[in-house]
């Protein structure tokens, strides 16, 4: 599984003219999901996103996580994230998961992240969403899983 999470005033997602998901101060997650993907890796990431401490202390340090400053997550789907651009000029999603396997680890990733206690809010998995946020920093990280097809 792959994350960019980046840290946001506000995010929301629209999907066919309708906002279905917001969160105000806290980050929005992309996520894409690797055809080799696991629950047990949908799970580590999930932790490791919760504990991330991507937000400033007193002292301006980046030693806070979501949970720390009271934000929210914003999770998107995005099987873009496996596109393959090393040959030609349009990518290759081969590496992503197919759509059954993604939405249900994708789910998977939202309920481990809400059992960490992290609230979140999400788009709908596959279908066409317009993302608008105000990134804050900007911060913005990569996380990956380690797994045996890096």
């Amino acid at each position: 599984m792959r994350a960019v999470i980046q840290r946001v005033k506000w995010a929301e997602v629209e999907v066919e003219g309708r906002i279905v998901g917001r969160v105000e101060q806290g980050a929005l997650v992309l996520l894409g999901v690797h055809q080799s993907d696991t629950t047990e890796q949908a799970r580590w990431l999930a932790q490791k996103i919760a504990s991330l401490r991507f937000f400033e202390d007193e002292a301006g340090k980046l030693n806070r996580s979501v949970l720390e400053i009271g934000g929210a997550m914003l999770v998107v789907s995005n099987f873009t994230l496996y596109g393959d651009c090393r040959r030609g000029r349009r990518p290759s999603f081969t590496e992503s998961a197919p759509y059954e396997q993604g939405r249900a680890l994708y789910e998977q990733f939202c309920a481990a992240l809400q059992a960490e206690g992290v609230p979140i809010q999400t788009g709908v998995y596959g279908a066409e969403m317009q993302v608008r946020l105000q990134n804050d920093g900007p911060v913005t990280l990569l996380v990956e899983t380690p797994s045996h097809h890096d």
